[in-house]
């Protein structure tokens, strides 16, 4: 197969979708890869790391598509790139649909074989998401202590006190991956922490490993409700594969809040669990509404590129060179495992939580 890797355009996008090993990999089992001019730069690859590892470079992102049977991207597809794509092109990468119709409606109407890493579910996991969680569930408290300084909007509180000051705390909702990466993390520096989750086995989990100051709950509108007086941070991870995000604030429970605190919205991809929550970039992280900072950057993981993309490539790999050696037309019956990473097919859309978040009819792929 012919596969495209093209430079990331979203805005403070510094990730690839390949690493040149990732590449090596791929041309070892007789695929030929394509990969834009400095698509690695942002993550500290150059292009001559790509020429070694058997990947052909090209500085025409429109001569890419045009060669490539598959297209393998970390983000989206924006605006800007929807006419690079041939009808019937395999696409795979983190499309989030569920908080973005007009992408999907292309995605339809250009008949575009799209498959999204955040719905690939592996014996209840979503495997392909869970790296990018831990980097954003991370980055989520030190983020969140960084915009509780008085100079970013918060209330001047450090997060982790000094000897005879109050420490912060910070509530975190949702346990998952993203929710106990915030957690250790802000417990390792210093915060009083609650996690809430609805799944009492997770919660029995997360008792048994977090450190003693890390509080479990089990979550309700009327615990969330009790905690917001007291907070300084909060964090939501709440996941719902391939639908949007509940809304766990209202924009009227923020008059609840202390003044100066800073909720991290860390679902944004998914359309947010605040209320007042809207996309921002790492150029313009925040915004403060009734007094509370908001951080809502869509693309988090992206602050820490060559991470990331490690992480990424780490995982994607072995499906990518699984759609790679079977084509979008064989792969659900050699591997049904990726019927949940299935999102749009030669013009019909086959996830249904996606299909009930945006009002569109979504089928049984067969």
């Amino acid at each position: 197969m012919i596969i495209g890797v093209p430079k990331e355009i979203k805005t403070d996008e510094f990730r690839v979708s390949m690493t040149p090993a990732g590449v090596r990999e791929l041309v070892k089992n007789g695929h030929e890869v394509y990969v834009e001019c400095s698509a690695g730069a942002g993550s500290g690859f150059d292009d001559a790391e790509y020429e070694s590892a058997g990947a052909k470079l090209l500085e025409n992102v429109a001569e890419l598509f045009t060669k490539a049977e598959m297209i393998v991207k970390v983000k989206e597809p924006i605006a800007s790139e929807y006419a690079l794509f041939k009808t019937n092109q395999t696409l795979f990468t983190y499309l989030h649909l569920a908080a973005d119709k007009t992408q999907a409606e292309f995605l339809l109407a250009k008949g575009i074989r799209a498959f999204s890493y955040e719905t690939l579910q592996i014996h209840g996991r979503l495997v392909l998401l869970e790296p990018m969680s831990e980097v954003a569930g991370k980055m989520a408290s030190l983020m969140g202590a960084v915009h509780l300084g008085r100079y970013q909007g918060g209330s001047g509180l450090l997060i982790g006190g000094v000897v005879g000051t109050p420490r912060a705390k910070v509530v975190v909702l949702g346990g998952g991956v993203a929710g106990k990466a915030a957690a250790e993390v802000a417990a390792g520096l210093g915060a009083d922490v609650i996690i809430l989750d609805i799944n009492t086995q997770r919660l029995h989990y997360l008792n048994d490993i977090m450190p003693a100051n890390v509080a479990t709950l089990y979550s309700s509108s009327e615990a969330v409700a009790s905690l917001l007086p007291h907070a300084d941070i909060i964090i939501a991870t709440v996941l719902i594969p391939g639908a949007k995000a509940p809304k766990m604030i209202t924009k009227e429970m923020l008059k609840w809040m202390k003044k100066g605190s800073v909720l991290v919205d860390v679902s944004i991809d998914q359309g947010g669990c605040f209320e007042s929550s809207h996309p921002t970039t790492h150029s313009n992280p925040t915004f403060i509404e009734e007094g509370i900072v908001h951080y809502c950057v869509a693309n988090m993981p992206g602050a820490y590129p060559r991470t990331s993309t490690f992480a990424l490539t780490n995982a994607t790999l072995p499906y990518i060179k699984d759609l790679a050696k079977y084509g979008a037309e064989q792969i659900c019956s050699e591997k049904p495992e990726m019927l949940s990473s299935l999102n749009t097919y030669d013009g019909v859309l086959y996830n249904a939580a996606v299909g009930a978040a945006l009002g569109i009819p979504s089928s049984i792929f067969h």
